[in-house]
């Protein structure tokens, strides 16, 4: 994750009194800093790290001597350093001075758009469902109710066990409506999809092991993967769905390295492509005979409506299935569900006990009110409804080359093999449309391609946007 300056305020992000990427220019100026100096020096010289302006090796000035360019006290210059310090940028060497460091600095690169004014164009780039006004007055409507007749456990226990007590049936009942029948006790409540797939990953692998994944997968699985020190491995695809048999052997080829395969059959992944039954029962042959842990992640849950089994259904003993709320109701209902194999749900729940404790139990209380009292079958449906209008719009303005399907948050844009998948979307951003880059998702090399995301705009200005992209995609 991207450097934290004491006090929570983060390097690299762009922190309201100041956008640091405008200071990105290396030496820095007079009228560069603002107050507090300390950290506007700091963002300035974390800004011109990550530009290239300031390369890895390279030797800062002396504190006396970049005090007197800038017009600032030696304090001031010495505190900025310590906290680029503690941030793992520079290194301070006695008798000799400081350093840009000349290792790799962690930071997540995300496929979608990160605004840069306050006026952002309309963002088709980050996967959410539709703002329904249900949902608002199902928060509203739930914190009442909620605030009425909370448990004990819920706001005094520190027992995660206890805890999952009160929610271990809401859980079972949320993953039959997506295909998979578990008992409660190999139920991991989580907060949200992400420390579910830590979990998995921490449970079925060591640091130098090797994932397979799709050769276009989640992009949340690429940052986690590299602070796992886990190797990701992308798997051919046969237009089925990644290959069985090339997944059996590249597992022969890892000579016994390769630990698990992640999956995202059921429409939650970027191509957003349901996977039929018989491919889902043979990549789970074929992780059998490969002796290979399933990672299965369904982020939207039970949106898609009549679809196949869980793959992991056909693999119950070597499957961790994962989903949650924040996809499919609500984005601030962050809360996820692991499904673990029995030999393996110890082992789990130490791993989440040791990186996150529990989940939030208020956030588990407005989830079994919302499961158990209809409201999030309702909004299930609405969803249902809202997306599969937008879906048909998408398929009439774009054509068939907007893959996805009725219930999808979103629609995958191939490009033709000799586009320019950077300038697309800069030409897109040009007429304030944002779309998320297809090399974002990829783990092999890939024909160029653009997610576009249908459920965050408005249907007006998903319309607009979709109009406008149907004149400027590439053909």
């Amino acid at each position: 994750m991207a450097p934290v300056l004491s006090g929570g305020a983060r390097l690299v992000n762009r922190p309201a009194w100041r956008d640091p990427w405008r200071m990105t220019h290396w030496p820095l100026r007079k009228d560069d800093i603002t107050r507090p100096a300390y950290r506007s020096l700091a963002q300035g010289i974390a800004a011109a790290i990550d530009s290239g302006s300031l390369r890895p090796g390279q030797r800062l000035p002396p504190h006396r001597d970049l005090a007197w360019q800038l017009g600032l006290s030696v304090q001031t210059v010495s505190r900025a350093y310590e906290e680029l310090i503690r941030a793992d940028l520079i290194s301070g060497e006695v008798g000799r001075g400081s350093f840009v460091k000349s290792g790799p600095r962690e930071t997540i690169e995300v496929p979608w758009f990160r605004a840069p004014t306050d006026r952002p164009p309309i963002d088709l780039s980050m996967m959410t469902p539709v703002a329904l006004p249900q949902i608002r007055t199902a928060w509203a409507e739930s914190l009442v109710r909620v605030a009425g007749r909370l448990p004990d456990p819920a706001i005094l226990s520190f027992r995660p066990r206890q805890t999952m007590s009160l929610y271990g049936g809401m859980a079972a009942s949320w993953l039959a409506r997506c295909g998979m029948v578990v008992p409660a006790q190999r139920i991991l409540i989580t907060n949200g999809t992400t420390p579910a797939m830590f979990v998995a990953l921490m449970t079925v692998a060591q640091p130098g092991d090797i994932i397979a994944t799709e050769a276009v997968t989640c992009h949340t699985l690429k940052p986690a993967a590299k602070h796992l020190h886990l190797r990701l491995r992308g798997i051919p695809d046969d237009g089925a769905g990644m290959d069985p048999d090339a997944l059996e052997a590249a597992a022969r080829a890892s000579g016994g390295r390769m630990k698990a395969v992640f999956l995202l059959p059921s429409g939650g992944g970027p191509q957003a492509r349901i996977i039929e039954r018989d491919r889902r029962e043979a990549l789970a042959r074929a992780a059998t005979r490969a002796g290979l842990a399933i990672l299965e992640s369904d982020p939207t849950g039970p949106m898609p409506p009549r679809r196949p089994a869980a793959l992991s259904s056909f693999a119950p003993e070597r499957s961790f299935y994962f989903t949650g709320l924040s996809k499919c109701l609500s984005p601030g209902l962050r809360l996820g569900f692991l499904a673990m194999p029995e030999t393996l749900a110890e082992p789990a729940l130490n791993r989440h006990l040791s990186m996150s404790w529990m989940a939030t139990p208020l956030m588990a209380e407005i989830a079994q009110d919302w499961i158990t009292g209809g409201t999030a079958d309702a909004l299930i449906e609405a969803q249902r409804t809202e997306l599969a209008a937008r879906n048909r719009m998408a398929q009439r303005i774009l054509g068939t080359q907007a893959q996805g399907f009725p219930h999808g948050l979103h629609r995958w844009l191939p490009l033709p093999g000799d586009a320019d998948e950077a300038a697309t979307l800069a030409h897109a951003l040009s007429h304030q449309i944002a779309l998320a880059p297809g090399a974002g998702f990829a783990t092999l090399p890939a024909r160029p391609a653009l997610r576009l995301s249908i459920g965050g705009a408005s249907m007006r200005e998903l319309e607009q946007a979709l109009r406008i992209l149907s004149a400027i995609l590439p053909r």
